[in-house]
């Protein structure tokens, strides 16, 4: 100890001399409360410091969109890392076996996705949408495929090439990209431990480059639902927020689709009765609902595309109490039905809140969020025992229930309780409110506008349709083609080695006992009877 205590003495002196002669220097010429930093000699002008009435507005115009810019790509980028909380939760609730497979389908979706976009659904989707006056204008996106007056597609920004060379074009990619990879991402979930990844591979293409992007055309670009308000009077025609039908209802449906082409898994069925096959991870996939929480505020509030619009904050709580009733109701709701709350369930349930919102977030008060999220972590679990017990349907994640299910709660959602205080001018209809001049807002049938919900319910019945149906003939053309499902020795094994020639958990080995978890039973999860549970060997 002795010999510690001189550099410590050392140490305080120096500590001391500086204090001393931090005091004694005279004041520096610096500006630390920034009182002084910023100011008329920044704006740009002719004459410096004089700017004229037109260089200042030219200024306050620059930093509005400026601003809005800044809130989209940092909301996009919010939307993309929630590809990293569907990559733990789709991990964490399959086996270990299969854990390199169905993360790295969760890698490549992306890629494909990004690409497919790019290329061609970006022009589908947003080439006829015309200005998008958060972001600038957008002036190249003008050209619409239609009929009769009604929206099909877009035509141009296809390769964000020409004259969608532009700063407003690129920050709409940017943030609809990351969307359109959650529809894309969806499948693999409902599909997983049993196809094979070329299959999603080329499937993600399907939905990028096709499938998404003309159903959301029709909805966000124009298209032909978005105009039932405006050409038939039914509402503000199809309205859909951020996406629980454009981008949670057709990936669902995809998933659907795909999951009934493939069959159920291996051992997933005795004598017409479902067996539990438990995730491998329930931390993991725990720790991917956080995150996918996290970066739903993102995907939520960013779809103002506005830093501006002081209706963030109405969206961001309703997404957050959402969420959290959602969760909490699947847990109570677990835990009266079979005694125990459930971990996998409480995670459906706060993505099942999450995905119900996602419509009508901006136009419903605090109360009625929770409604819809109380609503969604019920109507998740029930929806995960019906797809499992009577229609028999595998889906290892409950992809289908969270997203295609609560999608569709979420549209029905806007048709029943918007209250008319937000979206005057939305689809164009009514006055902008954003100019100054009153008008009505999206309303709902409890707040007088019944139409309104028709247009929703079209919009749903749209959505299953196209999602579902044209899903279903894609996969079965190519399982006709290629085959979509892994052999059976190779699903046995596990997908890791023979699918991706890698193991997720190399340092250990995959023994198999007979177990019985005790318990009631639940809808997914814990035991209905006994089963082969994997468990880890050190090597």
């Amino acid at each position: 100890m002795k010999i510690l205590r001189l550099p410590v003495l050392y140490a305080c002196l120096i500590l001391a001399l500086m204090l001393l002669l931090s005091q004694a220097l005279p004041a520096w010429a610096g500006d630390p409360t920034g009182a002084a930093t910023g100011g008329i000699a920044d704006i740009p002008a002719a004459q410096t410091g004089n700017p004229s009435l037109v260089e200042l507005a030219t200024a306050a115009g620059k930093l509005k969109i400026g601003l809005n810019f800044v809130w989209t790509l940092l909301a996009g980028f919010l939307v993309f890392f929630m590809q990293a909380g569907f990559a733990l939760v789709e991990t964490g609730f399959t086996r270990a076996k299969n854990a390199a497979h169905t993360m790295a389908m969760n890698l490549m979706v992306f890629l494909v996705g990004a690409v497919g976009f790019f290329v061609l659904g970006f022009g589908l989707m947003f080439g006829g949408v015309g200005s998008v006056a958060n972001l600038g204008g957008t002036p190249p996106l003008t050209s619409e495929l239609t009929v009769g007056g009604w929206g099909l597609m877009g035509l141009k920004g296809f390769f964000l090439n020409g004259d969608a060379y532009d700063v407003g074009v690129f920050a709409l990619f940017l943030f609809q990209m990351v969307f359109m990879d959650t529809a894309v991402t969806i499948p693999t979930g409902a599909m997983a431990e049993r196809v094979k990844f070329s299959a999603i591979v080329i499937g993600s293409f399907f939905i990028a480059m096709f499938l998404y992007p003309i159903f959301g055309n029709w909805v966000w670009g124009g298209g032909w639902l978005s105009q039932l308000g405006s050409r038939l009077g039914l509402g503000h025609g199809a309205v859909d927020f951020a996406g629980s039908g454009v981008v949670h209802s057709i990936g669902g449906a995809a998933g659907l689709a795909g999951a009934l082409i493939l069959g159920p898994r291996l051992g997933k069925y005795r004598d017409g009765k479902p067996v539990a096959i438990p995730g491998h991870d329930i931390p993991m996939a725990i720790l991917g609902t956080i995150i996918l929480f996290f970066g739903w505020f993102g995907f939520n509030p960013g779809s103002t595309l506005s830093g501006n619009d002081l209706r963030i904050a109405v969206v961001a709580v309703n997404t957050m109490m959402a969420g959290a009733v959602g969760g909490l109701a699947a847990m109570l709701y677990t835990w009266w039905r079979q005694g125990k709350p459930d971990p996998s369930m409480m995670c459906n349930g706060v993505l099942a809140g999450l995905v119900a919102i996602t419509a009508p977030a901006a136009f419903v008060n605090g109360p009625v969020a929770c409604l819809i999220g109380a609503v969604a972590g019920v109507l998740v679990v029930w929806s995960v025992y019906f797809f499992d017990h009577v229609l028999k349907i595998d889906d290892p994640v409950g992809a289908i229930s969270v997203h295609l299910v609560n999608g569709l709660w979420g549209l029905l959602a806007v048709g029943l309780f918007a209250d008319g205080t937000y979206g005057a001018g939305w689809n164009g209809v009514g006055a902008d409110t954003y100019l100054g001049v009153a008008g009505q807002g999206v309303t709902g049938l409890f707040y007088g506008d019944p139409g309104q919900l028709a247009a929703q319910l079209i919009t749903m019945a749209v959505a299953f349709i196209w999602g579902f149906g044209a899903s279903y003939v894609f996969y079965k053309v190519l399982d006709k083609v290629i085959g979509i499902r892994a052999n059976p020795e190779d699903e046995e094994q596990g997908l890791d080695i023979p699918e991706m020639g890698a193991l997720a958990y190399p340092d250990f080995l995959l023994a198999f006992n007979d177990t019985y978890s005790p318990g009631p039973a639940p809808a997914r999860q814990t035991a209905y009877a006994p089963q082969r549970q994997e468990i880890p060997v050190r090597n």
